[in-house]
């Protein structure tokens, strides 16, 4: 049975870092993407950054891109994402997510509407 769990979410001031992992069970992930996303209240669920299993090819949203990376480790079913020069407008709760596939363009896949496995969050708080 599929099982995805968050961790490494908290507080932290703008301009610091956290690292987010995602712990998958009862799966490949080499047959997978995993996406990161995030929720701020009263928004939308939007795609952060997905990855490939099988090839570690990568997407991230504007918003994000030359301050997330996100990377996998097959062996040890695992998917983190390093936020660096966090900001205010980046507190939201984050959930990594699950797509059984291969994928032309894991771009084009990084959106909630394709996905349908889904951790339980980890809240993420930039303030001072």
């Amino acid at each position: 049975q599929l099982q995805l769990v968050e961790s490494g979410g908290g507080l932290v001031q703008p301009g610091g870092s956290l690292r987010l992992s995602c712990a998958a069970s009862g799966i490949t992930l080499n047959y997978y993407a995993i996406g990161w996303f995030r929720q701020a209240p009263g928004k939308e669920r939007e795609g952060v950054s997905c990855i490939s299993g099988r090839d570690g090819s990568t997407y991230y949203a504007d918003s994000v891109k030359g301050r997330f990376t996100i990377s996998g480790d097959n062996a040890k079913n695992m998917v983190n994402l390093q936020m660096n020069s966090l900001k205010a407008e980046d507190t939201a709760v984050y959930y990594c997510a699950a797509l059984v596939g291969i994928f032309r363009s894991v771009g084009s896949i990084c959106s909630q509407r394709h996905f349908r496995s889904w951790g339980q969050g980890t809240q993420v708080t930039v303030s001072s």
